[in-house]
């Protein structure tokens, strides 16, 4: 009998800032970011088959060909020789092209759940290395908890970060990363920080948001509902684009006051009270 797993989580999250401090020779782009995970949440059910077949189905947006669960189960079945394959369903919370990691997040889900169902015992590190090539935030959701990410995502180091609360809305529009990253006039340069700095002022002001995202005035460019959201959250504190867009956020001391802050919104658009989260809730896996 095949293996069934329900209702397997795939967090969603916020950059708390993210500086653009160089660029490769291949075109990459090297970055530094403080990941925070958020109890928002897709949902992955994964069903084992043994016809070898990868189905998508549930929630998708575009053909299945290009989805990164379909991506990441037909990676790792390459890399492993596994003649199993899987039929993964995905119920969408976290909307996409909103800079929170849904794609990625339900990719390292799938990674996780599928090495676990085809008893491949890869560990995280091999997983990560796979995820890499799907995307740069797919390394993150394997590591397990918050982290400083360095690199093109590959570096990083665990993050203790205060509990806090978050407004978080989405103006409905979707962004692709790799435009965003395209634009001439994106920053490429900024000073780059340390682990040390960022987390002083975290540990500090649990509502202080340190740094800048350099991805934001390309947002506000291309979208303005970005710079509209902005605007909308800076009236109750500093608000700050996750990501390359289209989500903003704001970090409030209650629940109360994330609440108040995402009443009203314009047609079209989606806020959520969210909690921080320590701990990836797949991390033991």
């Amino acid at each position: 009998m095949n293996q069934l797993f329900l209702g397997l989580p795939a967090p969603a999250k916020l950059n708390l800032f993210l500086h653009v401090v160089g660029r490769r020779d291949d075109g990459y782009h090297l970055l530094q970011s403080a990941f925070q995970l958020v109890n928002l949440a897709d949902s992955l059910d994964i069903e084992g088959r043994d016809d070898g077949e990868i189905v998508r189905e549930g929630d998708l947006l575009g053909p299945a060909e290009a989805d990164l669960c379909v991506r990441a189960a037909r990676l790792l079945k390459a890399a492993t020789g596994t003649p199993l394959g899987a039929t993964i369903r995905v119920r969408k919370r976290i909307p996409a092209g909103a800079g929170m990691g849904g794609g990625s997040s339900d990719a390292a889900t799938t990674l996780l759940a599928l090495n676990r169902m085809w008893q491949l015992r890869l560990p995280r590190e091999a997983l990560a290395q796979l995820g890499l090539t799907l995307g740069a935030d797919v390394p993150f959701f394997l590591f397990g908890s918050n982290a400083f990410v360095e690199g093109v995502g590959e570096i990083m180091r665990p993050l203790r970060l205060p509990a806090r609360w978050f407004a978080v809305i989405w103006p409905g529009v979707h962004l692709a990363t790799a435009e965003i990253f395209r634009e001439p006039g994106l920053t490429r340069n900024s000073e780059p920080t340390t682990m040390s700095v960022f987390s002083a002022v975290a540990e500090e002001s649990p509502t202080e948001i340190w740094g800048r995202n350099d991805l934001e005035i390309v947002a506000r460019n291309k979208a303005p509902a970005v710079g509209q959201a902005l605007d909308f959250l800076g009236r109750f504190g500093k608000s700050r684009m996750t990501g390359s867009g289209a989500a903003v956020f704001v970090a409030l001391n209650s629940e109360a006051e994330v609440k108040m802050a995402i009443q009203d919104l314009p047609t079209g658009w989606k806020g959520w009270a969210l909690r921080s989260m320590d701990r990836h809730p797949m991390s033991s896996w």
